[in-house]
């Protein structure tokens, strides 16, 4: 697997660079690309990134600095994905939408999750394993499940950052 005109940032770590796929996208300083992850053309990793292993970054994403990437976390960025078009020849470049997808900086995405094109997880949101993200999520949120539901957000975090014991969810967030 190639990394192909790809921008490293200056002490970009990939630790098995024969077993990454990385072309055209951009990694920030400090960054740690981890094995068997492909970022395609256009991606965007930000300053101080860890992206675990198995995971897909496609076009069209874009992830700030301080960002956690799980292992196997997929993005993707075709609402209606198609191998072909309606008269049956192989769908084109010229033939979908790309829909872009951004990840605010500090923001923490579990292993196995899935992120549809199109949404922002805001700075400091955490993404709960194997969850779907559908819609955008607030910043400093705590988003799980299929589809992905607010657990607990920054009105609900009181000081030093323990969720409040009143809330429904609280005794399931404060056990993790």
């Amino acid at each position: 697997m190639p990394i192909k005109d790809a921008e490293l940032g200056r002490d970009v770590q990939i630790l098995h660079p024969d077993l990454v796929n990385l072309y055209g996208c951009t990694v920030g300083d400090e960054s740690k690309i981890g094995t068997f992850v492909e970022i395609q053309a256009g991606a965007k990793i930000g300053a101080r990134c860890k992206i675990s292993s198995h995971s897909f970054v496609c076009e069209g994403v874009t992830i700030e600095d301080e960002v956690f990437i799980g292992h196997g976390v997929m993005f993707t960025n075709d609402k209606y994905p198609k191998a072909t078009t309606a008269d049956g020849r192989p769908q084109q470049a010229s033939d979908w939408t790309l829909r872009r997808t951004h990840v605010g900086r500090g923001a923490s995405i579990g292993s196995n999750a899935t992120i549809l094109c199109g949404v922002t997880i805001g700075a400091g949101a955490c993404v709960g394993a194997g969850a779907v993200v559908t819609k955008d999520i607030p910043p400093m949120a705590t988003v799980a499940g299929v589809p992905a539901r607010i657990l607990s957000s920054p009105e609900e975090i009181g000081a030093g950052g323990a969720i409040k014991q009143s809330l429904p969810n609280s005794r399931i967030l404060n056990n993790i």
